[in-house]
């Protein structure tokens, strides 16, 4: 009796001890003998302590950081990238039977990856289309890993470290481009003014009169900044209707009417007169 009672407190032992616990986000992969059994979780699974094992998978993302890589780029740039890479485990018991440690062999993976991948693009392609070249880099992790049990979600580069030369040349490239589009723009800002004075003027050119109330309108904007005293031409326009009226007036009387007001001119004759008198004199 007592050996009976013996034997069932071994067997409870040895079951007590066989149990395992599994979170939510864990799987178990189970040997017996040696052979894979099952893939075991989450919650409370039983574990034959002595005949069989079990190995913990984790089901959620990680967060992967592939180390700063020295990559020489197709124009011959040498500059150091590193980036992040987004993995979770698809198939818990691939991930142990085919490969033997899949963090290892995905991280050095994405190294090898992203020097190739950055060494075949040029400098300006890898700084303007980053979208592009994560997709390549994500297909071809993705690929290589699946046979392991392993999906790769994205593929993201994180920094680029260029020589202080080559800042120093992007930041001459930039300053020029900046100017050049400044001289564009100005440019086509004088092309665009010319362009409106010259249909300006040829509207003016129809209607004379408008002239001469955009020369009556700089007046009054010169004259409210500050006093001063302007002197301007007199237009012809303002004086041609008085000009007109004392043409009517000549060929209505017949009559030509005084040019001006003052002394009429000596002519010849009392030049030669004067200069008799000024001899007889002396």
């Amino acid at each position: 009796m007592e050996i009976l009672l013996g034997a069932l407190g071994l067997a409870a032992a040895y079951a007590f001890s066989s149990l395992r616990v599994l979170k939510q986000y864990e799987r178990g992969v189970t040997f017996l003998l040696g052979k894979f059994w099952a893939t075991k979780g989450p919650g409370l699974v039983f574990v034959p302590s002595i005949v069989a094992k079990m190995q913990r998978i984790s089901l959620r993302i990680i967060a992967m950081d592939i180390p700063p890589q020295d990559v020489i780029t197709r124009d011959n740039v040498s500059i150091k990238v590193n980036a992040v890479l987004y993995m979770r485990v698809k198939n818990p018991e691939m991930a142990v039977i085919e490969i033997e440690d899949y963090l290892f062999a995905t991280s050095q993976l994405a190294q090898t990856t992203l020097r190739s991948v950055l060494g075949e693009v040029e400098l300006d392609e890898l700084l303007a289309d980053r979208e592009k070249i994560n997709g390549i880099l994500k297909h071809i992790v993705d690929e290589r890993t699946e046979p392991w049990g392993i999906e790769v979600s994205a593929v993201e580069v994180k920094d680029v470290d260029l020589p202080v030369e080559m800042k120093r040349a992007m930041a001459r490239q930039a300053e020029s481009e900046r100017e050049r589009r400044a001289k564009v723009i100005a440019a086509e800002g004088e092309f665009q003014a010319a362009d409106r004075l010259a249909q300006a003027a040829h509207i003016i050119g129809q209607e004379p009169s408008a002239l001469t109330l955009r020369l009556l309108q700089t007046v009054v904007e010169i004259s409210s900044e500050n006093t001063s005293t302007i002197i301007l031409p007199l237009p012809v326009d303002m004086i041609k209707p008085f000009t007109d009226l004392a043409q009517k007036i000549t060929a209505a009387t017949g009559k030509q009417l005084p040019e001006s007001t003052g002394a009429p001119l000596p002519d010849a004759t009392d030049l030669k007169r004067t200069e008799h008198h000024v001899r007889s004199d002396e």
